[in-house]
């Protein structure tokens, strides 16, 4: 004891070690001492302590008071839910609209969340002639089109009739109706700014609309266009927003689903309100774009209409290009060189596409526009591209040289066959307009685009006229002209053959010519009707093919003989009939064969196609065919020029007391006979071949399975010789000799 009572330090040193190792639980029960919502538990395996329980916060023995998560953890139950304290816990309820994958009362960290009712699962939620519109927790309605609300474009459901037939239907129709209803919309919006008015007109134009309601809100966009000095009453946080709101505005009037209401307008106001619609669009963009103070770039993608905008500040030199890609298309805008500085305050340009208004603006071949006249007889013209506009705010600190842009073909083509232009939208302060393509050129096109360059900026397309496309469309009426044609001059060929055949007095080198001609050219015809289409069997299309081959052959053979038997009367060359009669058949009948024979050895298999019987276009097969008949229809057309020449002169030699007028028409009537029976009318098949048209086809159509209606018409019915053959043949014929009579 001396040894602590001389030295204090030692002990208190021995009994704080003495504290360490006694444990103050032996002489009581210290658990019992703790709070009720505390637990008692071991520390480090030796001692036991008081803790809170988890949802309690205090020491554990004097106090343990319930923590509020609700409160204490922000968001604890997610943005669709609602969070509920218990003593000592929480849980989690889905908020209106919401329901949980789960169980109904949950907590977040058991993989419990809030999905969205779909409210428009029911059917008759909104009621007859409406449509439900789901949202994020709710609902909202709108009529369906030819029906309106009292309520407005959006609505909320109550008696269950809330739609009802829209007494404006036809409202589009009077130009009164229009400005009443242009004005109703206009007052619903007069005290609003334009940031609220374009949200405005953003969430009114969501729903289907009527025709006066596209026209009303138009006019309600246009009604305010900013100036350049509005940017004051907007902060520029708000721009972005606004400028959105007008995109999706424009965007929700000219989708596709509008089209049908559109339609429904009359052209003229149609276009009127189009190029309003546009016009509007870029001026109040540039007009927004304005309220930046320093470089901006800002793209807006409304689904069916996008934008991109790019301002720049005042001390930025503009010598280089601006460029742009949107949606496949490009664009770029090339200033001119230009040494002096302008700081002439800031420059803002806007693109906008539009990828359907183009079926609002249809071309039409009208006086007022002259540019068609080059191509619009090809076919129908149509807008084939997305329309991309451009504009800029200040052309003093960006002088414009040039637009190129390339755009983006809706429909593939065919270069070969489809005719492209770079047109552009051209209209005046009157807002009416029409496609023009002054100061634009085509620098390239293949089947998916077309490069353009313009020396001036507005709203550019390309333009196409398919040729291939509009004769598609007349196909069955060319069909049916064949057909009937071909009946018709079969039947006038079995006349013809009947008479050369059966008169005896009227038999000569010509009319034999003229009996051949026809006999080939009515085998060719009553093949051609009968079996072009016949393409189950590959055989039986293959000989139906050759046998047209040679017959239509020996018909252009014949035809070559008609012409030169004439050339050889009018020149006045002598030859031995009966030689010349042997060498006829042999050419008429004997050179088709032999060209038969050749391409049948060298391509048989190109007889036939898998849509009709004739010749295979494949390895330029078709030329078999096309070769001679093209030989013999230039040896005819010489033959046909000396001929009328020759015959003209004579006539005029031989009758002086005939008129000069009388002459040429004599010789007219001759030529258009010779043009059927040589054969001449098939020069129509080379220009239709060089240049397909409409106009080319029906005339080739007609020309040609009218033929022998043709020949018929000239070498029996206008002959006299053959009238006097017929008038003595039912001479004898008693009830005939009365109708003669």
């Amino acid at each position: 004891m001396e040894f602590f009572h001389s030295s204090p330090i030692k002990l208190l040193l021995f009994a704080a070690w003495l504290s360490s190792v006694l444990d103050p639980c032996i002489f009581g029960d210290f658990c019992g001492s703790c709070h009720q919502n505390a637990s008692c538990m071991p520390v480090n395996n030796s001692k036991n302590a008081c803790f809170c329980k988890q949802g309690f916060t205090g020491d554990g023995i004097h106090n343990c008071q319930d923590d509020n998560e609700c409160e204490k953890v922000t968001g604890i139950c997610g943005p669709k839910a609602k969070c509920h304290n218990t003593v000592g816990n929480y849980y989690c309820t889905c908020l209106s609209g919401f329901t949980a994958n789960g169980k109904e009362k949950f907590q977040t960290n058991d993989g419990s969340y809030c999905k969205d009712i779909d409210e428009c699962m029911d059917a008759g939620r909104c009621g007859p002639f409406s449509k439900c519109h789901n949202t994020n927790g709710s609902f909202i309605c709108s009529c369906k089109r030819g029906y309106t609300s009292p309520a407005g474009p959006w609505f909320k459901p109550k008696n269950g009739m809330d739609c009802r037939e829209n007494p404006q239907m036809h409202c589009h129709q009077d130009p009164r109706c229009i400005e009443d209803a242009a004005r109703k919309t206009l007052e619903g919006m007069i005290n609003l700014s334009t940031p609220e008015r374009l949200k405005e007109i953003r969430h009114q134009t969501s729903a289907d609309l009527s025709p006066v309601l596209l026209i009303s809100y138009i006019k309600a966009m246009a009604s305010h266009e900013p100036s350049s000095g509005d940017e004051s009453q907007h902060p520029e946080e708000h721009i972005n927003e606004t400028i959105t709101n007008l995109i999706f505005s424009v965007n929700n009037l000219v989708e596709k689903d509008e089209k049908v209401e559109w339609d429904k307008i009359n052209e003229d106001l149609r276009n009127y309100y189009v190029t309003k619609l546009l016009h509007t669009a870029e001026k109040e963009t540039l007009a927004l774009s304005a309220g930046y103070t320093h470089t901006t770039q800002m793209q807006v993608d409304a689904g069916e209409v996008e934008m991109k905008l790019y301002t720049f500040e005042p001390h930025q030199a503009h010598k280089q290009p601006v460029s742009t890609n949107i949606q496949g298309n490009s664009i770029s805008l090339t200033p001119k060189n230009s040494k002096e500085k302008n700081n002439n305050g800031s420059t803002s340009i806007v693109f906008l596409i539009y990828n359907n208004i183009g079926d609002l603006l249809k071309p039409a071949n009208d006086p007022g526009v002259a540019d068609y006249s080059r191509y619009a007889a090809a076919g129908e013209i149509t807008v084939n591209s997305p329309v991309i506009a451009v504009a800029i705010s200040n052309s003093k600190t960006f002088a414009l040289n040039n637009v190129t842009f390339i755009l983006k073909h809706t429909q593939e083509i065919d270069p070969a066959l489809d005719e492209t232009k770079c047109a552009f939208w051209e209209y005046s302060q009157s807002m009416m307009g029409h496609w023009s393509l002054d100061g634009c050129s085509r620098t390239h096109v293949n089947g998916t685009h077309t490069s353009c360059s313009c020396n001036h900026l507005t709203h550019f397309a390309i333009l196409m006229s398919s040729a291939q496309a509009n004769l598609l469309a007349h196909y069955n009426v060319l069909t049916r002209i064949t057909q009937l044609g071909m009946v018709i001059s079969i039947i006038c060929l079995s006349m013809c053959i009947f008479t050369f055949w059966f008169f005896r007095d009227i038999q000569n080198t010509r009319t034999t010519i003229h009996k051949n001609l026809c006999c080939s050219l009515f085998m060719a015809q009553f093949i051609f009707l009968i079996g072009i289409n016949k393409i189950a069997h590959k055989w039986f299309c293959s000989l139906i093919a050759g046998l047209l081959h040679y017959f239509f052959l020996a018909a252009f053979a014949w035809m070559c003989i008609e012409g030169i038997h004439l050339y050889l009367i009018v020149v006045g060359v002598i030859y031995n009939k009966g030689f010349l009669h042997r060498h006829f058949y042999l050419f008429g009948y004997g050179s088709p064969a032999v060209v038969v024979a050749i391409s049948a050895t060298l391509g048989h298999k190109y007889y036939g196609t898998s849509t009709v019987c004739w010749l295979s276009t494949e390895n330029n097969f078709i030329w078999s065919f096309i070769g001679p008949a093209c030989l013999i229809i230039l040896v005819n057309l010489l033959a046909f020029a000396v001929i009328i020449f020759k015959v003209y002169r004579h006539t005029s030699v031989k009758k002086p007391e005939i008129s000069h007028y009388e002459n040429i028409r004599s010789c007219a009537r001759g030529a258009i006979a010779l043009f059927f029976v040589l054969g001449v009318t098939w020069t129509l098949g080379v220009i239709h071949i060089l240049n397909e048209t409409t106009l080319t086809a029906y005339l080739f159509t007609f020309a040609n399975v009218f033929q022998g209606m043709f020949i018929f018409i000239f070498l029996c019915i206008l002959s006299r010789r053959i009238q006097e053959e017929y008038y003595r043949l039912f001479k004898n014929i008693p009830c005939c000799f009365e109708c003669l009579r």
